[in-house]
């Protein structure tokens, strides 16, 4: 598996959103749960794609499950929305990440190999999100 199967949803309108909850007493969660923190009800959505985040902590494993990729650098990033922390864990886009980096989520059609496990590829998603760090270009 390469990442070559990134994608940023800029430049793929179908992708799928990075969808978080919001309930009445404010708070947001990702991913979603049907009830909120204090036991209230989802009151909205939230697209954690439209924002960035910084990395709080971030770790590199090298013994990774059949059809994840080797080493496979995981962030734990923070997004601030409307003043709301929301916490959210992924793999990173690469391997140079360090605590405080502001990163974007990125779309990826296959996080790892469906052929690789022991269930059946159609028995799960293979997709999600990962982390890419924004340059001062961007």
């Amino acid at each position: 598996m390469t990442d070559e199967t990134t994608e940023t949803n800029a430049e793929t309108d179908d992708a799928p959103i990075m969808e978080a909850a919001r309930y009445a007493d404010g708070s947001i969660t990702y991913p979603p749960h049907p009830l909120g923190p204090d036991g209230g009800d989802q009151v909205g959505t939230v697209d954690l794609s439209e924002y960035t985040a910084e990395v709080v902590t971030w770790t590199t494993s090298t013994a990774t499950p059949p059809g994840v990729r080797q080493p496979n650098t995981l962030a734990i990033v923070e997004f601030d929305v409307d003043g709301e922390p929301v916490r959210a864990i992924g793999q990173a886009t690469t391997d140079a990440v360090e605590i405080g980096d502001e990163v974007r989520p990125v779309y990826c059609s296959e996080l790892r190999d469906p052929e690789a496990g022991i269930r059946e590829p159609a028995s799960q998603d293979w997709d999600g999100f990962r982390f890419d760090p924004v340059s001062d270009g961007d």
